[in-house]
């Protein structure tokens, strides 16, 4: 068994207020648990109307699977133009790991 996550640092485009970065983040997070089957969340710079971080989780039978799984992930979130991919950071954990 795989665990995998991928963490996602955003800069907003034309966000004024925090309604405004939901009517961004909501969407977004949704969408990436619609179209990959993952679970996503916006997890941290809440405070922030231009910045925010979402993370993105799944587990999968194998390594080649999680890694495809985030690396589609990436791709769509920095195909958004609405918003900036600033980094994103990822980690893959199995059960056999100590």
């Amino acid at each position: 068994m795989w665990i995998g996550w991928i963490e996602f640092d955003l800069l907003l485009g034309d966000v004024h207020s925090l309604k405004e970065k939901r009517a961004v983040v909501r969407p977004l997070v949704a969408e990436l648990r619609r179209r990959f089957d993952v679970s996503a969340a916006e997890t941290g710079q809440q405070d922030l109307h231009r910045r925010a971080h979402v993370g993105v989780g799944l587990v999968a039978a194998d390594r080649a699977h999680a890694v495809e799984v985030l690396d589609a992930a990436e791709r769509f979130v920095a195909a958004r133009p609405e918003l900036e991919l600033l980094s994103a950071q990822r980690r893959l954990y199995s059960s056999e790991d100590e």
